[in-house]
């Protein structure tokens, strides 16, 4: 089984920058489209962002469009979500997971123990 392994969260300004990474074990990796999604405090976990197993198509929520980056290195079996101008609406904890498709609709393992970004205004 693929294990998840999320870092990188913290406590941010308004405006400022953090860079996630997602560690996957597991040979796996490379064959699927990776995403990343995020859960507000008594919200349900929504999508952020995907991208292709090559790397060559990638796919955002229309929030962060323009702000966010997400990146991935096969050979290292790690995705990243590099996040600009941050927003305290960004606030929550982010995760990241195989995806069938780029909607991030259907995910493929089970969800590692995230990392939490909070922003502050």
């Amino acid at each position: 089984q693929v294990q998840l392994v999320e870092s990188g969260g913290g406590l941010v300004q308004a405006g400022g920058s953090l860079r996630l990474s997602c560690a996957a074990s597991g040979r796996t990796f490379r064959q699927y489209a990776m995403g990343w999604f995020r859960q507000a405090p008594g919200k349900e976990r929504v999508f952020v962002a995907a991208i292709s197993w090559s790397g060559g198509r990638t796919n955002y929520v229309d929030s962060v469009k323009g702000r966010f980056t997400i990146s991935r290195d096969n050979a290292k079996n790690t995705v990243y979500l590099q996040m600009n101008s941050l927003k305290p609406e960004d606030t929550a904890a982010y995760y990241c997971n195989a995806v069938l498709d780029l909607s991030g609709g259907n995910y493929v393992y089970a969800w590692g123990q995230g990392t939490q970004v909070t922003v502050s205004s």
